[in-house]
């Protein structure tokens, strides 16, 4: 007792505490897609499904942080934090007291106060803009605006980053008041440096259900993913439905989480019983997909095996059909890929004139094979060695 110095029992190890994690949610909100959905998975059921998955990130730590954004087909809407409501962190941390909440959200005594606020404001807020804007029959074919969802993530992640440590952005800044691609190597070596130390991690999952096409927001797309994977972000993408390559291809590039999930089919004539065990089933494996797959932070997954495809299309759409092609053309202004033959002089997305060989458009002749002359023995030939031996 005597070799014990009191002076270290106040020191606490923190090299062992699991880094804060921030986890930012985009919900596809089509309204048509969710249509197609309503008699097998309903949006309510997955938000519900979602809620108990954002509780769960919390509750594992307190530090944990979470964003929710609607990725709709006009606009992309904070679900939660809202501008308004001020930093997540202080509502979590403010005093029990008289609440103005709906009847549907009254307060439980045995819920904890931080997983009832963000049930709040998300329910509220996807309400809010599923009823005050309804889009028109065109805009709802149109894919959602995934590309302007998925910038303002990464903005919201990079600000959150520099709020837990900022003495990154201080050592990467130069003094000087213009910005130079030397100030962005800077700043991006930084965040790389306070990422690896798992000061703060950051993972973005993209819940997809919509069946548009995403070739016309090809470029903001690409620039989203590249941004993620110098910021060392994963792109995890839960595809509600058939396979999409983008997104795949999106998730591979920034060793990131890609599933699909086929939510069971539902019998229409069946009775009350029957389909809520059918919403039920669904549920229950969607809670599983998302609690297997994509529970884990970044820090975690180093010492896991993930799952997810092994098998990746690296096939790319085309910009005038929006069909996948194995063989086509690149724009080298913009990187836009059509199809071949090309029916243009002039790439339709940055108007660049578009020199292609003769070789490339015009279509290859066949010709006819020429048939070999046969050799014909005459009368004075000789006839060839003896025959392979035949055992008696």
């Amino acid at each position: 007792m005597d070799g014990v110095d009191a002076t270290v029992r106040g020191s606490v190890r923190t090299s062992s505490a699991a880094p804060p994690s921030l986890l930012t949610i985009i919900l596809d909100t089509n309204p048509l897609s969710w249509s197609h959905l309503s008699s097998s998975l309903p949006l309510s059921a997955v938000l519900k499904t979602l809620l108990i998955f954002v509780n769960a990130h919390l509750a594992i730590n307190h530090a944990n942080q979470v964003a929710v954004l609607a990725s709709h087909v006009d606009n992309v809407a904070w679900l939660y934090p809202t501008p308004d409501d001020g930093d997540a962190s202080k509502q979590s941390s403010q005093t029990n007291g008289h609440t103005e909440v709906a009847d549907e959200h009254r307060v439980v005594s045995n819920k904890y106060r931080p997983f009832l606020t963000i049930e709040k404001n998300i329910s509220k807020n996807l309400r809010n803009l599923l009823t005050s804007d309804i889009p028109s029959a065109e805009a709802l074919k149109s894919p959602p605006l995934l590309a302007g969802a998925l910038s303002i993530a990464l903005a919201y992640a990079n600000l959150q980053l520099l709020k837990a440590d900022p003495m990154t952005s201080d050592s990467a800044s130069t003094g000087t008041g213009a910005v130079g691609a030397a100030d962005l190597d800077a700043h991006t070596s930084a965040l790389r440096t306070a990422r690896s130390g798992h000061q703060f991690v950051s993972r973005i999952l993209i819940v997809s259900v919509s069946q548009a096409d995403l070739s016309s927001q090809y470029i903001g797309l690409m620039n989203s993913v590249f941004a993620a994977q110098r910021l060392n972000i994963p792109l995890d993408v839960l595809r509600i439905g058939e396979r999409t390559a983008f997104l795949q291809q999106a998730s591979d590039a920034t060793s990131g989480v890609y599933l699909t999930y086929d939510p069971p089919n539902s019998t229409a004539n069946g009775t009350n019983g029957a389909a809520t065990a059918s919403f039920s089933s669904a549920t229950a494996g969607l809670l599983q997909t998302l609690m297997q797959g994509y529970f884990s932070d970044v820090a975690a997954r180093k010492l896991l095996v993930m799952p997810g495809s092994a098998e990746v299309d690296f096939r790319a759409a085309c910009f005038c059909h929006g069909k996948i092609v194995d063989l086509g053309g690149v724009c080298s202004v913009c990187l836009s890929i059509f199809c071949l033959p090309l029916e243009f002089t002039s790439c339709p997305t940055c108007q660049s004139p578009l020199r292609v060989p003769k070789s490339v458009t015009t279509k290859p002749v066949a010709f006819a094979r020429r048939k070999k002359k046969k050799r014909k023995i005459g009368d004075g030939g000789r006839d060839s060695a003896a025959g392979t031996p035949v055992p008696n």
